[in-house]
């Protein structure tokens, strides 16, 4: 269960299904640990990727897009969920980059690898692989059904206001700007 490094010993006895939904499923985990047991929630997510997209200016492409969960637009990078767990997250980055924004890079290869976030790891497995993207090219935005969402060139260094201020703060989208900034400015 990789806990071989704690002194106590923890035991997932059982996993039960919980709840199946169109992008993750809740399990109960039944544990043991110290003697005791316990339920913990998991929530399971085949995983997704997300791109700096970086224009020929040096304006990093975001996307605004009304999220659900907190009843509110918010200002992101380009991303999505792998359309299945054995597709590789660069190849969801290159799909998502041209159905978001809009813009394309010739082939998935062209994408470089920047990090990858365990975005809740206190009872979710979702991790995300953050791509950047350079030398882009027009495209076709293709957005699914649901999906609205406005086009948005920014400086970085008003994106780092907007993180420090409080207003971004999805977090891969502020991992991205911070390891992206880190890297490469």
């Amino acid at each position: 269960m990789g806990n071989q490094d704690m002194q106590t010993p923890i035991r997932r006895l059982k996993r039960e299904l919980a709840y199946e939904g169109t992008i993750l499923k809740v399990y109960k985990d039944y544990i043991e640990a110290n003697g005791h047991h316990a339920v913990w929630d998991f929530i399971h997510h085949d995983g997704a990727a997300a791109v700096v997209a970086v224009a020929d200016d040096g304006k990093l492409i975001m996307v605004r897009q009304y999220r659900n969960a907190l009843d509110r637009f918010t200002l992101e990078i380009p991303a999505g969920k792998v359309d299945n767990i054995e597709e590789p997250r660069v190849l969801c980055a290159f799909r998502e980059l041209e159905e978001e924004i809009g813009m394309k890079v010739d082939k998935p290869e062209d994408l470089e690898f920047l990090l990858r976030i365990d975005t809740t790891v206190a009872f979710c497995n979702e991790e995300i692989d953050i791509f950047v993207a350079k030398n882009l090219k027009p495209g076709r935005q293709h957005l699914d059904t649901d999906e609205y969402i406005r086009v948005e060139y920014w400086e970085i260094k008003d994106l780092l206001d907007l993180i420090y201020k409080g207003e971004i703060r999805d977090g891969k989208t502020v991992s991205a700007i911070l390891a992206y900034y880190a890297k490469y400015c």
